[in-house]
């Protein structure tokens, strides 16, 4: 049980947390500054430190370099003491195990770093073994180079302890790379190490240079996590090395355990600048969600149209033009690089409206068989009489009619030169004559069902009694700030739900966690201590949780007094076993 950490935020497998010491550290954060080492029991028996809250505590330890056989580190196996102080413990990365401290180091970080498929199997063991409140220490491996590919991997902890040898040995750290001093005319970096003439800058200006940038990177680090976005630097950054590319590659791999950790819903902007992009987990599960959880309920053709760049789509011109064409007589579902095909009922939905890619107007043939693939699954999956392709030539064409060929669907294609050019506008309003136009009430509907099917699971939004809103669904407001009720309109109905308009989701009413309780879709739940929460549910309070629970998931807090619902702060693994943090936000409380 950890004392002296605590998780703040999440990014992915990065975490921003703090180190309760008498001076708290914000982390991912350099720890030569406070870490105190006891010392190696391989040297000499060791006593029990007294430690104090100034400092982290490394216990007595044995570390244990690479490949060591599991008989001998069982053999020679530390029992480290309970203490009250805060405190580390080494433990080998080949069978880490949970010693009640605040923070772990990994005794063969060093071989490690530089192995990508070695080093990602290591950190998923790791996170997957010790409690998920405790801190990951490593020593001896980071650079400003790589500091940021270690915090996306989990890491809270490093030293400054390769960048000083670096620097005694004349290589000049930045964050794309290292220079041999040598070889530098002038310092590229403003630190105060730095500000000196270059002829008078020595290895050990060098040594202060490089723990300067290795600080500087983590601000960068810790900044990008609380924005959402370290995924984006990490894309561009590891173009900058070998062993960068390699294991970022092989953690987009660990789909499980990458996904278990990505919030479902968030404020940051999806850079899609890179082939990369279209392996994030947020962009994987948008499409598995639309092939696997939406249905469409307009009895109307398919409509096909190329995305834009204003988000959400029926915001921008183009969009606008495509909607007069159509005059609701057809279902519009926008393809898009690296997003796959978006429905219109979910083009608030997070990352639909999130993201923004880079528009060269040619498509790369990873992006064509991805794209296909969604609209190929997403086809079988629906019934449409029809599909109008309303797209232009380049790239667009070519999905089309790669997918027309394998599904039973007929294609017509409605656009000339450009989508919005008059001749192109007005084959496609053609197309649909004598097709019948769907009524206003009949699309806030089905946004309503299609979010709780995207959001809840396939059932979610249906209306045969199984899903959380049955035949009495009627709504209010105007989109996209629809609230659902249930029962007849006016004051009589039950309000059930709201959809949020800046992630496009379902916000449900106590009355919608009752309905989602009693019905066939599986209710994420968390299972609490007999009090009523205010405002939040904290780690220490939670009795169980559901492991598919997700950061930014609704769910149902239930205990013996009190039902609630409200939004997950961490997923559901992480709430069962955590003693500190934030669990839940609750939006509304019922005492029992």
């Amino acid at each position: 049980m950890t004392d002296h950490f605590e998780v703040h935020e999440r990014d992915g497998a990065a975490r921003l947390g703090e180190l309760r010491l008498a001076d708290p550290v914000r982390t991912p954060a350099r720890a030569d500054p406070f870490i105190e080492d006891t010392g190696s029991l391989w040297a000499a028996d060791r006593s029990i430190p007294d430690g104090d809250e100034n400092a982290l505590t490394v216990l007595p330890h044995r570390g244990f370099p690479a490949g060591t056989r599991q008989e001998v580190r069982e053999a020679f196996r530390v029992d480290h003491p309970d203490v009250e102080f805060p405190s580390a413990a080494v433990v080998s990365a080949q069978d880490p195990v949970d010693a009640g401290a605040d923070a772990y180091v990994i005794s063969e970080a060093p071989a490690l770093v530089g192995h990508a498929r070695a080093f990602v199997e290591a950190m998923v063991r790791i996170k997957r073994s010790l409690p998920a409140d405790t801190a990951v220490l490593l020593s001896g491996v980071a650079t400003p180079l790589n500091v940021a590919t270690l915090a996306y991997a989990g890491v809270d902890l490093v030293d400054g302890t390769l960048a000083r040898v670096k620097g005694s040995q004349g290589k000049y750290l930045t964050a794309d790379g290292e220079h041999f001093l040598e070889d530098l005319k002038e310092l590229p970096c403003a630190c105060p190490a730095c500000a000196g003439p270059r002829d008078e800058f020595t290895r050990q200006d060098c040594e202060q240079h490089n723990l300067n940038a290795l600080d500087a990177e983590l601000r960068r680090v810790r900044h990008r996590i609380h924005r959402g976005r370290l995924r984006d630097y990490i894309e561009g950054q590891a173009r900058h090395d070998q062993w960068l590319t390699a294991t970022f590659r092989r953690l987009d791999d660990e789909w499980g355990f990458l996904e278990q950790r990505t919030p479902v819903i968030r404020d940051a902007e999806i850079t899609a600048a890179s082939a990369e992009t279209m392996d994030r987990v947020e962009i994987r599960r948008f499409a598995d969600r639309v092939t696997s959880r939406y249905r469409s309920r307009f009895d109307a053709p398919l409509v096909l149209v190329p995305c834009s760049a204003t988000k959400p789509y029926s915001d921008s011109q183009s969009h606008r033009q495509f909607h007069d064409a159509i005059q609701w007589r057809g279902h519009i579902a926008s393809m898009t690089s690296p997003i796959g095909v978006v429905p219109q009922e979910l083009e608030t939905t997070y990352p639909a409206q999130h993201y923004d890619s880079v528009v060269t107007g040619d498509w790369s043939s990873e992006e064509i068989e991805f794209v296909a693939e969604v609209l190929r699954r997403y086809l079988e999956r629906n019934d449409y009489p029809r599909v109008i392709a309303h797209v232009p030539e380049d790239g667009y064409r070519e999905i089309c009619e790669r997918v027309a060929d394998a599904v039973d669907v007929p294609f017509e294609y409605t656009c000339g030169d450009h989508p919005t050019t008059d001749d192109s506008l007005d084959a496609l309003a053609a197309a649909l004559e004598g097709e019948p136009a769907y009524s206003k009430r009949e699309r806030e509907h089905n946004t309503v069902r299609a979010l709780a099917d995207y959001q809840f699971g396939p059932v979610g939004g249906t209306d045969a009694g199984t899903g959380i809103f049955g035949e009495d669904l009627h709504t209010t407001g105007r989109y996209p700030k629809l609230q659902a009720w249930s029962g007849p309109a006016g004051d009589a109905g039950t309000q059930l739900a709201t959809m949020v308009p800046q992630y496009g989701v379902l916000s449900l009413t106590l009355a919608g966690a009752r309905r989602w309780v009693d019905s066939d879709v599986p209710t994420k739940r968390v299972e609490i201590d007999g009090f009523v929460p205010q405002g939040s549910v904290l780690a220490p309070g939670i009795v169980d949780a559901d492991d598919a629970i997700r950061v930014g998931d609704e769910v149902v807090i239930e205990g013996p007094a009190a039902f609630a619902v409200g939004r997950a702060e961490m997923h559901g693994t992480e709430m069962a076993d955590s003693t500190r943090g934030i669990a839940v936000t609750v939006r509304h409380c019922e005492e029992r």
